[in-house]
């Protein structure tokens, strides 16, 4: 078991600021001590016994691994460049379909993995029937959609139109055992919380009972990057289907893991092509320190990048962000350039490559993506990290594997 966490990892595996722990620890909350060796602040185990959220660290189980107990199939919707079909692959689950209306997203499905079949096209022209009871589960990243919400409840039929809709509509007609669905962490308050409202009653007209959804830190399952998903599962009706969450991992990998040789990669990050700042972006960019962002300037560059967005509330602190080797990296945007979402490398100034940005989503090196430079950090920015999609892939096996268990007894 680890004794000490540092400032900056119990304030990424709380999701609070390191002014809010300074704060806790001037008034008491937390005591932190001196490490042994460099004398930096540090947060012996025992101090985080107090946060519940935190208690997987005391867990001293070993993480399961386990192998489908018979072949396990998947239909994915809405896959892009392979994220969560890589990661559910690498658990053992055999992908059927996957589908993307993204020519460049499906072309690097193709390229990687020749034998998957990917169907390039809108999802509305599928059908879907011939998977029908073979086919153990359906997923897909839906994009968050606003859909009028009708009443007291939202049916199947009112969400013609929406991509949830053809979602939903291919687990109606395929009826797998369980469906998952993954998105951002903002559709839980979409709407005010009418939109999930209203996909989880459709599902539950469909036949499933949806769990209370799971917000998925991405630094608890190997991967160095502040990145969270929601998770939505759904269990056909009667079955006696459980699910539990993926197992959390008590290590917090770094910038450095995901670049240098070490705990995540072999080798260092190859080299490859990326975007670059503007002449002026770059000179401004160069006073930012590792770690810091545009409040590390002088005031008059502040005024100048910021703008009117310099006397507007909120500490907008992914502007002007330059990352730091010894931190998960913010979470990854479709433009590593682009202002308000900046990923600066932590000794260049310029935006991570593209191999940088898939090393951060842990892809592996062998990867290739498809595509003009701008589609493919885009294919990046939005996949689900690999080793996350993995433990997603590991608890469904877990799942499916207690059920076909309790069915043989039978």
């Amino acid at each position: 078991m680890k004794e000490f966490y540092s400032l900056t990892e119990v304030a990424d595996m709380l999701s609070v600021s390191k002014e809010t722990l300074r704060r806790w620890d001037k008034n008491g909350s937390l005591k932190p001590i001196r490490h042994p060796i460099n004398n930096y602040r540090v947060y012996p185990i025992a101090e985080l016994k107090k946060f519940e959220q935190l208690g997987f660290l005391f867990d001293n189980r070993p993480i399961e691994r386990p192998q489908p107990l018979r072949p396990y199939s998947i239909v994915e919707l809405f896959a892009g460049a392979g994220g969560l079909a890589l990661g559910l692959d690498l658990a053992g689950l055999n992908c059927v379909l996957l589908n993307d209306n993204n020519r460049d997203a499906c072309e690097t499905l193709k390229k990687n993995r020749p034998h998957w079949n990917v169907v390039e096209g809108d999802v509305v022209n599928l059908d879907f029937s011939s998977y029908r009871g073979k086919v153990d589960i359906v997923a897909g990243g839906f994009p968050c959609q606003a859909f009028s919400y009708a009443g007291k409840k939202l049916g199947f039929k009112d969400a013609r139109g929406t991509l949830f809709y053809e979602f939903a509509r291919a687990v109606q007609e395929i009826k797998p055992l369980i469906c998952i669905g993954e998105n951002v962490r903002g559709l839980l308050n979409h709407n005010r919380g009418k939109t999930l409202k209203g996909m989880v009653s459709i599902l539950n007209e469909l036949g499933y009972d949806v769990l209370p959804p799971y917000i998925l830190k991405a630094i608890f399952y190997r991967v160095p990057q502040k990145r969270e998903r929601l998770l939505i599962v759904g269990l056909q009706r009667g079955k006696g289907l459980m699910f539990e969450p993926p197992i959390l991992h008590k290590e917090i990998l770094t910038l450095k893991d995901a670049l240098k040789k070490g705990r995540l990669y072999e080798k260092d990050v190859p080299l490859s092509s990326g975007q670059q700042f503007s002449k002026r972006k770059k000179d401004i960019m160069q006073k930012v320190p590792p770690g810091g962002y545009w409040r590390n300037l002088p005031l008059k560059l502040q005024k100048e990048y910021m703008q009117k967005s310099f006397y507007l509330s909120g500490g907008k602190t992914g502007m002007a962000r330059r990352m730091h080797w010894d931190e998960p990296c913010l979470t990854l945007t479709c433009n590593p350039a682009q202002k308000q979402t900046e990923r600066c490398h932590p000794d260049e100034t310029r935006p991570f490559t593209v191999r940088e940005y898939a090393r951060i989503q842990t892809f592996p090196d062998e990867w290739q993506f498809v595509g003009s430079l701008s589609s493919q950090y885009k294919q990046i920015g939005n996949a689900v990290p690999i080793n996350l999609a993995s433990e997603i892939g590991y608890a469904l096996v877990r799942s499916l594997n207690r059920y076909y268990a309790e069915r043989n007894k039978a």
